[in-house]
């Protein structure tokens, strides 16, 4: 190599790789795991078949989208509004972009099932339009975000909307009980003692470890992004 190749080679820098995140690889292998443990231990629902198989992706995710996803974006956002943290904001917008990712499993999987059961991909009942309201609801926020230049004024509405769409949460889980629909009633979120074999239940309770573990590992690295990005945002303004 000549002198000039030479000092070419040391003054281009090295890219890196990004580090691994270990907890997301876990996570999804734990997610690989439950859809292995579904479809060859747990045995299929004798009448709906292994359509069935699917309730270990959709309850989990409704959950972990609908119920844990919208609690924190709304109290995140609710406490950003008293305390002014911009943590909080970030914390309240990540929850939103990862349980907007759950929500949309949460209908195609849905609408997969009830081909299977009702013989169409979607019906206009009580519990599937109020969930796809939701879904419009945490897009809705998502858009509003990247419309928003202004930090502060996209976290106070944001925050808001968020906050709002918490409040269609109960409502929710309620149709199935307040109206008359094709959806069946909750079988793991009841009163009494889950409608669920044991086999069931311990893949199901396999499926919400690894979908918590998932959705933990998903809103930690958009955590870390979005506070990045606003890292650099305020090095540019300065």
């Amino acid at each position: 190599m000549t002198t000039a190749s030479a000092l070419d080679a040391r003054a281009t820098p090295v890219r890196r790789l990004p580090p691994v995140d270990w907890l997301l690889v876990l996570s999804a292998l734990a997610v690989a795991g439950v859809v292995a443990r579904a479809t060859l231990y747990t045995p299929a629902d004798a009448m709906l078949g292994a359509v069935q198989r699917l309730f270990y992706v959709h309850v989990p995710s409704a959950i972990l989208g609908m119920y844990v996803a919208c609690s924190v974006m709304a109290i995140a956002g609710g406490l950003y509004l008293w305390i002014k943290d911009d943590r909080l904001d970030r914390i309240a917008e990540s929850a939103a972009e990862v349980g907007f990712v759950f929500l949309t499993v949460v209908l195609v999987t849905g609408s997969i099932w009830g081909k299977a059961s009702w013989g169409t991909y979607w019906a206009w009942e009580p519990r599937l339009t109020s969930a796809l309201f939701l879904w419009f609801l945490v897009l809705s926020y998502l858009v509003l975000r990247d419309a928003i230049e202004n930090r502060e004024a996209r976290a106070r509405l944001s925050a808001v909307l968020g906050v709002l769409a918490l409040l269609l949460v109960p409502f929710i889980h309620m149709t199935v009980y307040l109206f008359r629909g094709l959806h069946p009633e909750p079988i793991v979120l009841k009163p009494e003692k889950p409608a669920m074999s044991p086999e069931m239940l311990s893949t199901f309770g396999f499926a919400m470890l690894a979908f918590g573990l998932l959705f933990f590992a998903m809103i930690r690295l958009r955590y870390q992004w979005a506070t990045a990005r606003d890292a650099r945002a305020e090095l540019e303004q300065a």
